[in-house]
């Protein structure tokens, strides 16, 4: 896609036809029918793209060239090449998508379309157009990889050539390539790209940092190239001495990386001594753990800078073991040991058997499938996300994976995110077990579902058939999986409770109207539903969330004219202070059962419950529209948060002997904090849970009789500042 150098029209010139290398040793792994469908579609896009120019002054055919050989250097198949060829003939020329299908089939057409760039919507703001950009990219990448391959080469190619941009286009498009495009070439195991992409975006988006490092660098490398090379035929000896054939090669980091070590641990450049690593390959895999071996008797092993990705493969199907040793000079030493087939891997990630060349699943490679899996979840976040922003910013957890790996109950392996919490694991296992779970086991103990997981933790998930996600999870949760499902489930019960309010609400008009709501007919309802193009459903949320007034919906239903007649007296709804989202306890007065209650209707909050003499509610008292005549439920059971103020004399132990009181009387104590009174006194602020009103009396009454507490009281409105936490 050509969001970046835009073709320049000019007089028609005759289009340079050259790749960087001659043309048959680009594709001489093509059958023949694929090289003719490659000589064919160059002319295509040739002739599509004559007299356009890019902002380098170059031919504009030379980019979609350069594209397919990048992708043809990854050994891609034809379909791949040709799409390449033809990638912005759609968008940047009069050719349809209907001629590409004709001319090249279906399948090209399909990649085609799914690279070509968004048509120019209207969006709210440029992060919601390139999140919406975004999104359509990588649910076009999770029916045909291929898409993300060619999108990923173009990019490349891109910001290979971005120095004719101006220099705030460069750090935009460089900074967009460092936040989405490496990390999805990290994700897909694509290495060499990942890297280079992340050295070309620092180098335009530092350009002075880039130089200064970049010259340390080559300066480090003349200083250290004797040292490197002593330490590699040192390796290779001690190698060849246990009788282990291998290959070592020297590795040096790559500029981001190194910048990103200075970054995060504050080091000057003279400090990062790991610049230069070694990569040892070997023929088995039982030859990498003897290599393992025999260096750690060589150099003396760093602890805790061992990490086998053999036994624990990284989630983009990269394996190698990593172990940092002290050097001959005291400097680490940063060594790699992997198999040969395992390189293969670890340079091409998903390319390296390229998934079309066979259809049978048996074949795929654990890469593919684990790549797979990771697009197809990628549905389901889209599913249940409310916009691309929302599906962008769920994602972004997954493309940067600093992963800790995880045991379920039965001894698999599970990979999740650094950071990851009890609710992530739940979510990774099934969705049905995540929306149900209300506990876990770490390493055999009880923990909350926000603990974080450490690398070889042991996670058995809690559940029960009653339990919902609650809102409070989104807070813990970390991967894109669990937020977008926790939020979809919230949804949906929001949605039915809604329902269930506004239906509450929708009969008590009618009834206040003088109707039966039981007697309201299909017909009725068809024409209301027609007159105000929602649905039933939608209707009854409507009402339920305080968009509409029920009395106004029943009027519509039973057809009268909203006169001055007096309304008549219905029965009032009734609280369990249990009904979810749609039905809230106010905050400012926090009612308990046994309080005098009133519910108001607040616009996109549904039905707040609030004590008769909350200051909250009195000027609504005049508007009979916007409150609801409510009464407790007699069957409550739940326990209900209550603050109440406590002054005490300053006594050793008398916070304990308060907690205990409260704990007598049947109540759990939620918080307690406490700030210094007048004189010798001090004031304990306490959130307790009652059953009603007539328990937090039996409690109150229990506090004064104790000899230290001078004063008691309900603390309702907002609450004084607490400083001093307990």
């Amino acid at each position: 896609m050509s969001s970046l150098p835009q073709p320049v029209m000019e007089r028609a010139q005759p289009p340079v036809l050259t790749l960087v290398r001659p043309l048959p040793a680009v594709i001489d792994y093509l059958k023949p029918a694929e090289v003719e469908a490659f000589h064919r579609a160059h002319a295509f896009s040739a002739r599509a793209h004559a007299g356009q120019y890019r902002k380098d002054g170059e031919p504009y055919i030379t980019h979609p060239l350069a594209v397919a050989e990048i992708l043809a250097g990854w050994r891609m198949d034809g379909q791949t090449l040709v799409a390449a060829l033809l990638h912005d003939v759609l968008e940047d020329t009069g050719v349809t998508r209907e001629q590409i299908a004709a001319e090249f089939g279906p399948a090209v057409a399909d990649l085609v379309d799914g690279v070509t760039k968004l048509d120019q919507i209207h969006f709210e703001s440029k992060a919601q157009a390139q999140a919406e950009n975004f999104r359509k990219m990588l649910l076009a990448m999770a029916k045909d990889l291929r898409v993300i391959l060619i999108k990923l080469a173009d990019r490349l190619h891109n910001m290979r050539t971005l120095e004719a941009m101006s220099p705030q286009a460069r750090a935009r498009i460089a900074q967009e390539t460092l936040d989405i495009y490496a990390p999805i070439a990290n994700r897909l195991g694509l290495n060499p790209l990942y890297r280079e992409l992340e050295d070309l975006a620092f180098q335009h988006l530092h350009p002075t940092r880039y130089k200064v490092l970049s010259k340390a660098v080559q300066a480090a490398r003349g200083n250290r190239r004797e040292v490197v090379e002593k330490i590699r035929q040192a390796i290779e000896a001690k190698l060849r001495d246990n009788g282990i054939q291998a290959e070592v090669q020297g590795r040096e980091k790559h500029l981001y990386s190194i910048y990103r070590k200075m970054q995060e641990k504050s080091l000057a450049f003279s400090e990062v001594f790991d610049i230069y690593g070694f990569r040892v390959l070997v023929a088995e895999v039982r030859d990498c753990y003897l290599a393992l071996g025999a260096l750690h008797s060589l150099y003396k092993p760093i602890p805790g800078k061992f990490k086998d990705y053999i036994a624990i493969p990284k989630a983009n199907g990269y394996q190698s073991l990593h172990t940092t040793l002290f050097g001959p000079f005291g400097a680490p030493i940063e060594v790699q040991i992997r198999t040969r087939e395992m390189h293969r891997v670890a340079e091409a990630g998903v390319a390296s058997h390229w998934l079309y060349k066979s259809g049978a699943d048996a074949e795929l490679t654990e890469v593919q499938k684990k790549t797979h899996q990771w697009l197809q979840s990628l549905l389901d976040i889209q599913a249940d996300s409310r916009d691309s922003v929302e599906f962008l910013e769920h994602i972004k957890v997954d493309l940067f994976p600093d992963e800790v790996y995880v045991f379920t109950p039965k001894g698999n392996i599970m990979a999740l995110p650094r950071g990851a919490t009890a609710i992530d694991f739940a979510y990774s296992v099934h969705t049905d077990i995540g929306n149900h779970c209300v506990a876990a086991r770490i390493n055999g103990d009880p923990m909350p579902l926000s603990t974080p997981l450490k690398n070889g933790d042991r996670v058995e998930i809690i559940t029960s058939e009653s339990a919902r996600p609650s809102p409070s999870w989104v807070h813990f949760a970390v991967t894109g999986r669990a937020r977008a499902h926790i939020r979809s489930a919230l949804k949906k019960a929001h949605r039915a409770e809604s329902e269930a309010l506004g239906r509450q609400l929708l009969d008590q008009g009618i009834r206040a109207l003088g109707g039966r709501p039981e007697q309201v007919t299909e017909a009725q309802w068809e024409r209301v539903v027609k007159e105000s193009g929602r649905s039933r459903e939608d209707l009854l949320m409507d009402i339920g969330l305080g968009k509409r007034l029920g009395v106004v919906v029943a009027r519509q239903l039973l057809a009268r004219e909203a006169d001055n007649e007096p309304r008549r007296p219905t029965g009032p709804m009734l609280i369990r202070g249990a009904e979810g989202v749609a039905v809230r306890l106010g905050k400012c007065c926090r009612p308990i059962p046994g309080d005098p209650i009133i519910g108001q209707i607040k616009k996109e909050q549904g039905l707040i419950i609030h004590t008769h003499d909350c200051p909250q509610v009195q000027h609504y008292r005049e508007d009979p529209d916007k409150w609801v005549d409510v009464e407790w439920a007699a069957d409550i059971e739940r326990p209900f948060d209550v603050a109440i103020k406590v002054t005490v004399a300053n006594k050793r132990g008398v916070l304990g002997q308060v907690a205990s009181s409260i704990a007598r009387e049947g109540s759990n104590i939620d918080d307690v904090s406490m700030e210094e009174a007048a004189g010798a006194f001090t004031n304990l602020y306490f959130t307790v849970q009652v059953q009603n009103r007539m328990h937090l009396a039996r409690l109150m009454r229990a506090l004064r009789s104790l000899p230290e507490v001078v004063r008691i009281q309900r603390m309702k409105g907002r609450q004084p500042e607490r400083p001093h936490h307990v």
